[in-house]
C-alpha cells in the first residue's frame, strides 16, 4: 500500500500525525507571513518568470503544462527555459544530469533549455545566460525567493487536497505529514490563476462542489478547466503509433511510478480498456528489470515519464506502449492568452527586438 493510500483512510496510527500537521502548517504560515511582508530575501532576475505550482504534494499533471506554456511562448517569439529543483535527481543521477521529469520534458522540448538545481535563482541566472528570456519555474509555487511575474497553480480535480476519498466519506484535507497538503488552501489566495486539471474524470456535480470551495479560500482568483487527454499511444523506445481506438474492449496491464497513478489508470478506462493489474511504486521509482517480473502477457500500457526509465531496460520492456497525454484547457483559455500577452520584456527580449527593427530599418 503507497503511503498516500494509508494516509487517505481514517482512523488508526496516522491520526497521531495530527499534533505534528499543526506544528507544522504554523511553520508554514509564519514562512509565508515572514514572505508577505518582505522580511526573507526576494531576488527578481532579468527575466520573467512564470510559475507553474500546486498545493499538495504528488502529481497534478505540472509537466503537460509546462509543455503547453513553453509551446505558447515559443508561439510568442519569447525563448523559454525551465528551471526546476529536480526533485530525487541527486540521489540517482551525477550532477547535470536530469530527473525522469526533466529527461520526458527534454524529449518533448528539445530545444528547450533546462537546469535543475536546489538555487533556483543560481540556475535561472544559468539559463538567462543560455539566451533564455522567460523562465518557467516549474512546481515553484512554494519557492517564493524568487520573484514571479505570473504564478498558475495546479489543483487536481480527482483529488484537490492531495487525498482520494474513501468510501462515501470526505476526503481527508490535512497539512503534512497527517495529509499531503503543502500550506493551508486559504494560500491559493495569492496565486494569479487556478488551473483546474482533470475535470473530464469526475462528474458536473463534483466540478461544481470543488469550484465553489475554491472560491471561498480564493476569491476572485479566475479559475481555467484542463483535461488530461490521451494524445497518442507509441511504443517503447520507437516512433511507431497504434491508435487509440485499439484500446477499446482491450485487457491489459499497466506499470508506473507517478504521483497520481488512479487518474492514469482512469484515462485507460475511458478508453475503453479493461484494466486486469496496475503494477504500481512510488513517484519517481527507478525500474529494473526484477521489478517487471511480475507482469503477465497481456498487453501493457505505460506512462511517459515512466518510459524515459523503463526503455534503459531493453527488451524487459520492449513489449509496453506508452500513453501519452497533452493538456487541453476547455475554459479560461483567453484568461490565459491576456496574461501571456501581457508579460514584460526582459532585457535580452528588448534588445533583440530592437537589433531586428534596425536590421529592418
Amino acid at each position: 500500500m503507497r503511503v498516500e493510500e494509508r494516509l487517505a483512510r481514517r482512523g488508526g496510527w496516522v491520526e497521531l500525525l495530527r499534533p505534528f500537521s499543526i506544528a507544522y502548517g504554523v511553520l508554514v504560515a509564519l514562512h509565508g507571513k515572514l514572505h508577505d511582508k518582505q522580511l526573507l530575501p526576494h531576488t527578481r532576475l532579468e527575466a520573467p518568470v512564470v510559475s507553474v505550482g500546486n498545493l499538495t504534494v504528488g502529481g497534478t499533471g505540472k509537466t503537460p503544462m509546462v509543455v503547453f506554456l513553453a509551446r505558447e511562448l515559443s508561439a510568442r517569439d519569447f525563448v523559454p527555459g525551465v528551471l526546476s529543483r529536480g526533485y530525487s535527481r541527486g540521489k540517482h543521477l551525477g550532477e547535470g544530469e536530469l530527473n525522469d521529469e526533466g529527461r520526458l520534458l527534454a524529449r518533448m522540448l528539445p530545444s528547450v533549455p533546462q537546469v535543475q538545481r536546489a538555487d533556483r535563482v543560481s540556475g535561472g541566472t544559468e539559463l538567462i545566460g543560455q539566451g533564455c528570456d522567460v523562465l518557467l519555474l516549474d512546481d515553484g509555487f512554494q519557492h517564493r525567493r524568487l520573484e514571479r511575474d505570473l504564478d498558475l497553480v495546479l489543483v487536481d480535480a480527482t483529488r484537490p487536497w492531495g487525498l482520494a476519498p474513501v468510501g462515501t466519506g470526505a476526503a481527508v484535507k490535512s497539512i503534512l505529514p497527517r495529509g499531503l497538503l503543502r500550506e493551508s488552501p486559504t494560500t491559493l489566495a495569492r496565486a494569479d490563476a487556478l488551473v483546474l486539471t482533470r475535470c473530464d474524470q469526475v462528474s458536473e456535480e463534483e466540478l461544481a462542489s470543488l469550484e465553489a470551495e475554491l472560491e471561498k479560500d480564493a476569491l476572485g482568483v479566475p479559475r481555467l478547466l484542463a483535461e488530461h487527454r490521451p494524445a497518442r499511444l507509441v511504443r517503447l523506445g520507437d516512433s511507431e503509433t497504434e491508435g487509440l481506438d485499439s484500446l477499446a474492449g482491450a485487457e491489459v496491464e499497466l506499470v508506473s511510478a507517478i504521483g497520481n497513478p488512479a487518474a492514469f489508470e482512469r484515462s485507460v478506462e475511458l478508453l475503453g480498456a479493461k484494466v486486469v493489474k496496475h503494477h504500481v511504486k512510488p513517484d519517481h521509482y527507478e525500474w529494473s528489470a526484477k521489478d517487471l517480473d511480475c507482469v503477465g502477457s497481456k498487453r501493457v500500457i505505460t506512462t511517459a515519464k515512466d518510459a524515459v526509465k523503463l526503455e534503459a531496460l531493453g527488451d524487459v520492456a520492449a513489449r509496453y506502449e506508452v500513453l501519452e497525454i497533452e493538456l487541453v484547457l476547455t475554459r479560461g483559455e483567453s484568461v490565459l492568452t491576456a496574461m501571456l500577452d501581457s508579460m514584460p520584456e526582459s532585457r535580452a527580449r528588448r534588445e533583440r527586438n530592437n537589433l531586428h527593427e534596425g536590421l529592418h530599418g
